[in-house]
């Protein structure tokens, strides 16, 4: 499993150099030197598999590997798509810490409204941007704005309306 890993680190690298690229710089990165690692990757997990316990944790390593590789590969396909998920991890770590203390909602319906304005928080924490604000200018601008450019107020587009 040791050159596994160690072509899993050069996937990171890769993503190292390319995180202040723009997507379509991103994708073509992707394209020249993560492909060629993902194929070599691909064909030493097909030759290892008949040698690992299919049981052991390396076996089911393989196994999950090789099942899901359109899945773990696809982000060399979209400049806009993270390697991993660690991203979004970091953003639901809150609701994993707080999860004890909201057991109790009161009811099903305050359990949705909570879930629905957690989620809300998490993206606009994810784009750098105060909730409190932008929840605040897009209340105030929803009901007049074009529903056709509804997309416009979500978190990653959103501009505030100037004061």
């Amino acid at each position: 499993m040791g050159p596994a890993l160690l072509l899993i680190a050069q996937l990171y690298r890769v993503e190292q150099q390319a995180r202040p690229l723009t997507a379509e710089d991103r994708l073509q990165l992707r394209q020249l030197e993560s492909r060629p690692t993902l194929e070599k990757l691909h064909d030493y997990l097909l030759e290892i598999e008949a040698e690992v316990l299919p049981k052991s944790p390396e076996g089911r390593a393989v196994r999950y590997t090789l099942k899901n590789w359109t899945a773990l590969t696809r982000y060399c396909d979209d400049g806009d798509l993270e390697i991993d998920n660690n991203a979004t991890e970091r953003a639901i770590r809150g609701v994993a810490v707080g999860r004890h203390n909201w057991i109790f909602f009161g009811s099903d319906e305050g359990g949705r409204t909570a879930a629905v304005l957690r989620s809300l928080v998490a993206s606009c924490q994810r784009a750098g941007i105060d909730p409190f604000l932008w929840l605040k200018d897009v209340l105030s601008r929803i009901a007049t704005h074009p529903i056709t450019r509804l997309a416009d107020l979500l978190p990653h587009n959103w501009a505030p309306t100037q004061a």
